[in-house]
């Protein structure tokens, strides 16, 4: 057998591993919550060794971003296209955060983990950059609609699209915002962003 053989072979096993560790730790944080889940119910769903887990993700953590960068990368997209479809700004801005808002919300308690986790996890770390790549997408693309108006300095654009993220993070983050629903949190959003941009 090649060594090229079996290194493509060895490939698609640790794809296969990582794919199940995926799918297992998506599956019991959606029924339990982070909290309610440990890595060795993960393990067990996945049918690998703790060993093994921990070769793909350190910590519970590292997981959740594992499974919500994904999903989020989908909210974002959505958000994209739903924004290229609108002409004014704040409603172009909101079509942009609804899906991410509405993604974060879906298991509030692993929503804010994961908030948590992208803020202050460590930046190097795979799972911690790619969820840090997204909320800088968010970012760019709120700079895209920004720079459409022409009531918006275009060298303001980045700075007021930071500010915007800022607000979307915290707005869906803090405590006393836990029981609201998803529409709650999107007027909420809406509002402040509203004041920021003079509307």
């Amino acid at each position: 057998m090649s060594t090229d053989a079996a290194l493509g072979r060895r490939e698609r096993n640790k794809q296969q591993k990582l794919e199940r560790i995926t799918a297992a730790a998506s599956e019991l944080f959606a029924e339990r919550g982070i909290d309610d889940v440990t890595t060795q119910q993960i393990a067990e769903r996945a049918d690998v060794g703790t060993g093994t887990l921990f070769l793909y993700a350190k910590t519970k953590g590292e997981l959740l971003l594992l499974v919500q960068n994904a999903h989020y990368a989908v909210a974002l997209e959505n958000g994209i296209v739903a924004a290229a479809q609108i002409s004014d700004t704040l409603d172009a801005i909101m079509a942009l955060l609804r899906p991410i808002i509405e993604c974060n919300r879906v298991q509030i308690e692993n929503g804010r983990v994961y908030l948590r986790e992208m803020v202050f996890g460590d930046p190097s770390d795979a799972q911690h950059a790619e969820a840090l790549r997204i909320a800088g997408g968010t970012e760019q693309a709120a700079v895209t609609v920004l720079r459409a108006d022409r009531k918006i300095a275009e060298e303001h654009a980045p700075t007021i699209a930071h500010i915007i993220s800022a607000i979307m993070f915290l707005t869906m983050s803090a405590n006393i915002n836990v029981d609201l629903t998803v529409d709650e949190i999107t007027e909420d959003v809406r509002n402040q962003v509203a004041t920021l941009l003079g509307r």
